[in-house]
């Protein structure tokens, strides 16, 4: 009975938390606030924490602080791919305002000069909130951070004004944050019910965490492939912060998380300096929520390992990233294990934190900026070390990979150089305009360190994403270190991609490589236009041109344009593409003839991607953002649950991203490949097609007995047989289809799940094969490195008239992983010659 009672007085309170979300909720009733600067409520229309907060309000909101206070000033750095602003508001004192630039670039000074005296400047403290949509307390509680900075006359402010610069991101993802609060508030009950199975916390598919093409983009501040990491990243470097604090939410029953993540998981480049001073800020952070009252943890989870991650990405650039990680409501209030759950409650521990991080800033100000000073002159001390040598990287078939990679280099603010003539390393060829040399000597060698190690060693075995991410190995580009500087020549000013032409008119036919990464693009808009092309299946020779598998035939007869319209055309397609199209005059060849047989018809591609319920929304996003951005391929999402009710006929490709097809849908889908349809199959997907015998798998069969294993190390044994992201070596036969336009017999692959696919007893059915020994990078268990060698990641059988193709491997990771990009479009292009 007592116990019945305590729940019900807890219920009671709880609720009424709900309902006090007033500013003295939140706030100190000891500061007085300045009248002429609004409060949230009188310009969004409600209280915050009474509804979940609209993108759309938040942007009025803080364009409304920005007129009426002069400490503040707003700038709009872009936008989403819905179109929405991606704002950043510099909050500090009207005088540092007066100055900021040349306080900027005294700051900047500091880690470029071993003589500049940091003791008498401002800290800068970027503060970024909710860049995953469904933990959305970070960004409310962002309205009353800002309202509180913008408007509290204490002398306390005042002095963190002072003293502090602090970039304040409101909305690190503001699709995602519109689409999860439509969500909340369309499904907000009158009477809040805090039972977990209303359906207020229950998101359909995909769900608020990600951005328009469903990335998490927490994973996105070293790769750098959206606008809104572009323009944070423009931002970090522009200032380069001491602290970043990346605002989250976990698991409802959990209590408030705030860094450093377990010791033994922060990567070997992070200063041990960098976790000591991340644990005395902790300090002032457990203070203010011991004040308030609210439960909390440290170094007990999470990691400072993978550097692109937004609590991470600050270690290897000389300031302290902090993540923080609060209960989720997943609404208006939830039962939890530590009672009722409220939104305004989760609010009111992000917003304790944010405060917490600037008084920690303005107390540890002097050591925190030297800290920054020293990282930056010992990193100057390293790469003194490594002057004269350099990285070369670029693949002399593909400048379009070396452009892109080039590119986020550049975003980094890494210097790298032209190379000054061809030349050739460890039987590597690098070619001028396709290859490009990065000196070590330089600001930011530690990063360079950071992107282009390969490391197989590692402290501990558990790790809370990726293990390894090399980026020339990601790119699929040829690299060596150590190379000399002198091969360089003159510095990268202005980026430009190659321009793609098409040499001269031809009455005969045209020829493209498919070497470069936007070829996809340019085929599919000839056969879209209602082009005939053709692909060559094997390799030839034409005026004194080596021309390789996969080369793309365009007759010039026969076509749908006159032989002067279709030379116009091909010119367009090869500048939008930057694709190389040669013109001939002879089908008379060295090798194969223009009229042979071997030369197979290609029909348009007409795509369908699986997605919804049961499907990872990672995934079918990677696809989605490759086809529609990168390549222009049109391609029709198909909800799974009415998939039952669809005319397939329209497609002759399903995709099937990890996951599986609702039931109801197996025979049509199943029909529809023995009539002629290819189904292409990623990851988790392959048990669903092998369950309902589209194909048959042979998978390795992984037995792990715990010997000496305690009930208290259980969960860490289970955890280091994970593969949480690791690079592997696979041997290819570029002469099958699936490995057009590859111009080496080796690829390395991303892989982070444990199936294993036995190789078939003939070798031309295992055109991609793991080597011997694949490990390149990242960690792996023993036994499962054993397991994977020599196993296979593709595999393709008949059904019928029909394919069904297969990969255990994610060939789109996180829009970074250029290299095997073209696995896919190979499935899909080149479909029937498989």
């Amino acid at each position: 009975m007592r116990l019945t009672t305590l729940l019900l007085v807890l219920f009671v309170c709880n609720i009424n938390a709900q309902k006090q979300t007033d500013l003295s909720y939140y706030l100190s009733q000891d500061v007085t606030y300045d009248q002429s600067i609004p409060t949230p409520e009188s310009v969004i229309g409600h209280q915050v924490g009474e509804w979940h907060i609209t993108h759309d309000k938040l942007v009025y909101y803080m364009q409304a602080l920005a007129k009426s206070s002069n400490r503040i000033t707003v700038e709009n750095r872009g936008t989403t791919f819905e179109g929405r602003p991606l704002l950043l508001l510099t909050i500090t004192s009207p005088e540092n305002h007066k100055n900021l630039e040349s306080i900027r670039q005294a700051h900047i000074a500091s880690t470029e000069n071993n003589t500049v005296t940091t003791g008498n400047m401002p800290i800068v403290v970027y503060q970024g909130f909710s860049i995953h949509g469904n933990e959305p307390s970070g960004s409310n509680a962002s309205l009353l951070a800002a309202y509180h900075l913008a408007a509290a006359q204490s002398e306390d402010v005042k002095n963190i004004l002072e003293n502090t610069i602090i970039l304040f991101d409101p909305s690190l993802n503001p699709d995602g944050l519109q689409r999860f609060a439509y969500w909340a508030n369309s499904n907000k009950n009158k009477n809040p019910n805090p039972d977990p199975n209303d359906r207020e916390y229950d998101e359909v598919w995909p769900g608020g965490r990600t951005n328009h093409y469903w990335f998490d983009m927490n994973r996105d501040w070293l790769p750098v492939q959206l606008p809104e990491s572009r323009a944070r990243i423009a931002s970090f470097h522009k200032w380069l912060p001491n602290i970043l604090t990346d605002h989250h939410e976990m698991g409802t029953n959990s209590s408030f998380f705030f860094q450093p993540g377990i010791p033994s998981r922060t990567h070997p480049l992070t200063p041990k300096l960098n976790q000591e001073l991340t644990k005395n800020i902790g300090d002032f952070h457990a203070k203010a929520l011991d004040k308030i009252g609210s439960l909390y943890y440290t170094e007990e989870s999470y990691d400072d390992f993978y550097y692109g991650k937004g609590s991470t990405f600050p270690d290897i650039n000389g300031g302290i990233g902090i993540l923080f990680e609060q209960a989720s409501a997943r609404g208006h209030l939830q039962e939890s294990d530590n009672g009722i759950l409220t939104f305004p409650f989760a609010i009111r521990n992000q917003l304790t934190a944010a405060l917490s991080t600037l008084e920690a800033a303005k107390n540890m100000r002097e050591d925190i900026l030297q800290y920054q000073h020293d990282f930056y002159k010992n990193a100057r001390q390293e790469a003194k070390k490594e002057n004269g040598k350099a990285i070369v990287f670029g693949d002399e078939k593909d400048a379009a990979k070396t452009f892109h990679l080039a590119e986020i280099l550049k975003r980094q603010h890494i210097d790298f150089h032209e190379l000054k003539a061809d030349f050739t390393s460890n039987g590597k060829q690098f070619k001028k305009g396709h290859a490009y040399i990065i000196p070590k000597n330089q600001k930011n060698t530690r990063m360079i360190n950071a992107m282009f190690e390969k490391r197989t060693t590692f402290q501990d075995s558990l790790f809370y994403d990726v293990s390894a991410w090399t980026f020339p190995l990601a790119f699929g580009l040829d690299y060596e270190e150590n190379i000399s500087t002198s091969n360089a020549g003159a510095k990268v000013e202005n980026l430009e991609m190659k321009t793609g032409t098409v040499a001269t008119k031809s009455n005969y036919a045209y020829l493209m490589e498919w070497h470069e990464y936007y070829t996809p693009k340019a085929l599919n808009a000839i056969l879209n236009s209602g082009l005939r092309a053709k692909v060559g299946m094997k390799q030839f020779s034409i005026n004194g041109k080596d021309y390789d598998y996969g080369t793309i035939l365009i007759p010039v007869q026969n076509q749908n344009k006159s032989a002067a319209d279709l030379f116009k055309f091909l010119q367009k397609i090869s500048e939008e593409s930057h694709v190389q199209i040669d013109a001939v005059e002879t089908g008379l060849t060295k090798g194969i003839d223009l009229g042979s047989s071997k030369f197979r018809a290609l029909k348009q591609p007409k795509v369908a991607l699986i997605v919804g319920e049961g499907i990872s929304p990672y995934d079918a996003g990677e696809m989605w953002h490759l086809f529609d951005q990168r390549y222009d391929i049109r391609i029709t999402k198909l909800d799974n649950n009415s998939l039952s009710n669809v005319n397939l006929d329209r497609y002759n490709t399903i995709i099937l991203p990890s996951g599986r097809v609702d039931s109801g849908a197996t025979k049509k889908l199943k029909e529809w490949v023995q009539k002629g349809g290819t189904i292409i199959g990623y990851r988790s997907a392959l048990n669903w097609l092998k369950t309902n015998e589209f194909i048959k798998i042979d998978f390795k069969k992984m037995e792990r007995k715990a010997t000496d294993i305690t009930f208290e190390q259980r969960g860490d044994f289970r955890g280091a047989q994970v593969i949480g992201g690791a690079i592997f070596k696979a041997h290819l036969d570029r002469s099958h289809p699936i490995n057009f336009g590859y111009k080496a017999d080796n690829i390395a692959l991303f892989r982070n799940n444990t199936l294993f696919m036995k190789a078939a007893k003939q070798s031309y059915n295992n055109p991609i094969k793991y080597t011997k020994n694949p490990l390149l990078s990242g960690y792996i268990s023993k036994p499962n490195l054993d397991s994977l060698s020599l196993t296979v990641p593709f595999k393709v059988k008949n059904l019928g008239r029909g394919n069904v193709v297969v990969f255990t491997d994610n060939t789109n990771f996180r829009a970074f992983w250029y290299g095997t990009n073209k696995l896919l479009m190979n499935a899909i292009f080149f479909r029937e010659e498989l």
